[in-house]
């Protein structure tokens, strides 16, 4: 799992019918973008530090505009 500020992680829950929780990745403790994770989540507002489970991932975000593409000619 890899993360950019700005990304969204998104815990799914163990239970049916219990929601998922999800907020704004703010603080990276690696530069290579692996967890732990600053997470402010969107319920409370509140910033944590989080080892994301298995039961959750990372929404991405766009960080950069897409690379130009080459023209191929034939």
């Amino acid at each position: 799992m890899r993360a950019h500020l700005g990304d969204r992680l998104v815990v799914e829950s163990p239970t049916t019918g219990a929601t998922k929780r999800d907020g704004e990745i703010v603080g990276l403790h690696h530069t290579d973008g692996t967890p732990p994770y600053d997470v402010r989540w969107s319920d409370n507002d509140k910033v944590t530090l989080v080892y994301p489970g298995p039961d959750a991932h990372v929404q991405h975000l766009e960080h950069e505009a897409a690379a130009p593409r080459t023209d191929a000619r034939t």
